[in-house]
């Protein structure tokens, strides 16, 4: 079945305004270019990437996303005087509206069906950390170092879903550590703790992130879209519900051409190579 929307798609013609987008392949990578500043997010890029990622929902010819920062770092969250200084004059109803888009931004992740991968260098903070945690997996090139900071401005932790998502990924006590403190986890701290799925060498971590979204490319799309979604969706379930949701959902599965393409290759003893339907 076509996905439907208004957007014109595919997005391999691309070109934002503030991050760098490119394809390859079945493969889009996301790169904040602002190298001179480790990569600070603006009101403008915030908007971009929330929709960006909104219109990933549409393109079926891209399998994977990558998202990664130039310059040697991922990104330093927030600009300080583009968005922080700003935000300290606005009233209220401003300010809602400035959080429920950047938290928009981690739904629109959450939603395309498209794997993300982050490869993380350098620092990774504040709403770059939101962003990595934000993904579906994470690859740490060493040195890099990640703090979820908004104490240290006087603010909560509970920003952008870290209340929700970072428990759910390192613990509960891990978690609560990172967020009341807003200190700096290493590379081998976060995959100890299942932050990271994998470390690389430093400058390493773009690539690996590619490999293993080709290694995701490779598999079958539209199962992979499901896992996806069954993930997110069955946090809010019971064990019982979630084995319900989940036997329809396998049985969809097991209508497209990737299951029979799967058996037909087991039989020949053959690796099989997925159409994506």
């Amino acid at each position: 079945m076509k996905r439907q929307n208004a957007i014109a798609a595919p997005l391999s013609g691309f070109k934002p305004e503030h991050f760098l987008f490119s394809v390859e392949g079945a493969m889009a990578t996301v790169t904040l270019n602002r190298p001179e500043r480790k990569n600070p997010l603006t009101f403008d890029s915030y908007a971009e990437l929330r929709d960006t990622f909104r219109a990933l929902r549409f393109d079926e010819t891209i399998k994977t996303v990558v998202i990664t920062g130039a310059g040697g770092n991922f990104s330093s969250g927030g600009d300080v005087f583009e968005i922080i200084e700003p935000l300290t004059r606005l009233e209220a109803a401003d300010l809602h509206a400035f959080t429920a888009m950047t938290g928009d931004l981690v739904k629109e992740m959450r939603a395309c069906p498209q794997p993300i991968v982050s490869a993380v260098e350098g620092v990774c903070a504040g709403a770059g950390a939101i962003i990595a945690m934000a993904s579906d997996m994470r690859v740490a090139g060493d040195g890099a170092k990640v703090a979820f900071l908004f104490n240290r401005v006087g603010l909560a932790g509970c920003d952008m879903g870290a209340c929700a998502i970072l428990p759910r990924i390192i613990g509960q006590g891990r978690a609560s550590e990172l967020l009341y403190t807003g200190r700096f986890m290493s590379a081998e701290e976060g995959e100890r703790w299942g932050f990271f799925n994998r470390l690389a060498a430093k400058g390493e971590a773009l690539k690996a992130a590619l490999e293993l979204g080709e290694a995701l490319n490779a598999g079958p799309t539209y199962a992979n879209s499901v896992t996806k979604k069954m993930l997110q969706m069955e946090w809010a379930m019971g064990v019982d519900e979630a084995i319900d949701a989940e036997a329809i959902a396998q049985a969809l599965c097991m209508k497209t051409g990737d299951f029979r393409r799967a058996f037909e290759a087991f039989a020949a003893k053959q690796k099989p190579v997925f159409g994506g339907n």
